[in-house]
């Protein structure tokens, strides 16, 4: 990440594999991100195709799809809105457009394998026949190749924990950028 621009929200954009934890950990950290950095909103990649309707899964579905996810973060962070966005996003394009285009981004990446996420079993994603659609199984995931931050999710430590370790790596990441 680049200096912080004071006068810009900051995109906390956690990206890894559904059913990695994402949504979970960004829900956990809202409240604190909020105390000390103002005013945040949380969203998922899935809150946004509910509520816009947005139904393709194929790759070049999906491209198009984080393309709007990139603008809307953009109007929402240059109002001084702090936005935390857990999205599967496993496209280098998008991360590497919110590198260049988002003043305040945060590239959170929440490594899981899919054998343990299927052990969890929350949203059963591995386990539908949805042939041609999965991130990780028939689509290659473009893995973060520099994420500011890697939060290793094996499921053995409760969300809680996880989050509290991610929320101390925001804070020394942020404080060298202020």
């Amino acid at each position: 990440m680049k200096n912080m621009n004071k006068k810009k929200g900051i995109l906390f954009w956690i990206t890894g594999l559904s059913g990695a934890g994402k949504t979970s950990i960004g829900n956990k950290i809202k409240k604190n991100i909020s105390k000390i950095y103002g005013p945040t909103l949380i969203i998922s990649g899935d809150n946004l195709r509910s509520i816009f309707g947005l139904k393709g899964y194929d790759y070049q579905d999906r491209l198009i799809i984080l393309r709007k996810y990139n603008k809307f973060a953009k109007y929402i962070t240059n109002q001084k809105i702090n936005l935390i966005f857990a999205v599967v996003g496993m496209v280098d394009e998008i991360r590497l457009w919110n590198r260049k285009n988002i003043d305040n981004y945060i590239e959170i990446y929440v490594k899981s394998k899919i054998k343990n996420i299927k052990k969890q079993n929350k949203k059963r994603i591995y386990h539908q026949k949805r042939p041609g659609k999965i991130i990780g199984i028939d689509i290659k995931a473009e893995l973060p190749k520099n994420p500011d931050i890697t939060i290793n999710n094996s499921f053995n430590l409760s969300v809680d924990e996880i989050s509290k370790r991610l929320f101390k790596r925001i804070n020394k990441l942020l404080y060298k950028k202020s």
